[in-house]
């Protein structure tokens, strides 16, 4: 059984780095600072000197990191351990190892099927809550209370996308707790993502234009101050609303404040690594395909899939989006191959964002339904639907 480098997740972020950062600088996949993380590779030996410096640690104490557990994760579990016979002594060192637990459960939403995270995330949070509400205040509790409203995002997000984006009340309900518990903290940062999560259920599964631009719209200004970056995804959802709205104008100037926005974002930003380099392309080829614009679109999907590596749900839906785009213009060869990669991704993922993207551009091919190709995907997308 692997054993998990915490140290070496927590030095990455020490020094500013996210993992897709850090994967940039090593020239590999984020899979592979995952897997590095995770305790299932270790780097190779030419990588190493490399790893180092970005680390700013020398080889002796990069063997430290690489080490599967150190004395003080081992500490770590045993303060976690006594807190949950004893919630009101509560360490740091024991919250540590709870957010540890969490990310680890977190940075496998993107790989997995969601329904195979939930028990885990809600026994997670279930313990997370008890904790918090016998925790002595200070540090400690505040640190708890940040942490529950990660795990309340979490859960809502499970929840939703292993419904097919169907259970709109139980996701909102999880992204309430979230919003209330940032209040709380006074945390602008925790409110606006929690209010963004509610948008992307107001554009994405009630498709209210209206009610999820005015929520995007208060998520970007709740995170102006405190998190370039979450506030510059926040205005690609502004100016997502905007196109669903056939606003072309006001979409432009949504994506342009968004781009700057974005460009002001670094490794210690809080919500760094809520956006990835391929955020903007995925974002402006949807809205450039609900404008209608599917050449700009095609161009913008085609070049984020091919960047996009191990987020393999979010590559589902930017597939599926880049098949309705050539669909639209008659390009059906070319549909079909991004249909049939799209729906390879979803038999490992089963994302519920990609899932229904895939039917709705499946349902645009029925013209073409005889044709061998076409009937192919339709029989690959049969299997998707049917499987367990």
């Amino acid at each position: 059984m692997t054993q998990h480098r915490n140290g070496l997740a927590a030095r990455r972020r020490t020094v500013g780095l996210t993992q897709e950062a850090l994967a940039e600088h090593m020239r590999v996949d984020r899979s592979t600072v995952t897997r590095w993380e995770s305790g299932r590779t270790a780097p190779q030996p030419w990588t190493r000197p490399r790893l180092a410096r970005l680390l700013r640690v020398d080889a002796e104490g990069l063997d430290d990191l690489l080490t599967a557990r150190s004395a003080g994760e081992s500490r770590g579990t045993e303060a976690l351990d006594h807190a949950m016979r004893h919630p009101e002594r509560i360490s740091l060192p024991a919250v540590a190892t709870l957010r540890s637990h969490f990310d680890d459960c977190a940075e496998r939403y993107d790989r997995m099927p969601s329904a195979g995270l939930i028990a885990e995330a809600a026994r997670q949070l279930n313990r997370i809550a008890h904790l918090s509400s016998g925790a002595p205040r200070g540090r400690v509790q505040r640190e708890l209370h940040v942490l529950h409203a990660d795990a309340c995002t979490l859960m809502g997000q499970l929840v939703w996308d292993a419904s097919q984006r169907h259970d709109h009340a139980t996701a909102k309900s999880y992204y309430e707790q979230s919003a209330d518990l940032a209040r709380h903290l006074r945390d602008a940062t925790l409110e606006a993502h929690a209010l963004l999560r509610t948008c992307y259920v107001a554009l994405y599964g009630a498709r209210d234009a209206h009610t999820g631009l005015a929520l995007a719209e208060r998520a970007a200004e709740g995170a102006e101050r405190t998190s370039p970056a979450l506030s510059g995804l926040a205005l690609l959802h502004v100016a997502e609303a905007h196109a669903m709205l056939r606003s072309a104008s006001a979409c432009e100037r949504a994506l342009s404040r968004a781009e700057r926005r974005l460009a002001r974002a670094d490794g210690s930003d809080a919500a760094a690594e809520l956006v990835s380099p391929t955020q903007f392309g995925r974002l402006a080829g949807s809205c450039y395909l609900s404008l209608g614009e599917h050449g700009r679109a095609e161009a913008l999907l085609s070049d984020t899939a091919e960047e996009l590596r191990d987020r393999r749900k979010s590559r589902a839906i930017v597939l599926g989006n880049l098949t309705l785009a050539r669909i639209r213009q008659g390009e059906v060869e070319a549909a079909v191959d991004s249909l049939i990669e799209a729906i390879a991704e979803l038999e490992t993922t089963r994302g519920g964002g990609g899932m229904n993207i895939v039917f709705g551009a499946a349902r645009e091919l029925r013209p073409w339904r005889h044709e061998p190709l076409v009937a192919e995907a339709h029989d690959r997308l049969l299997g998707l639907m049917t499987a367990a």
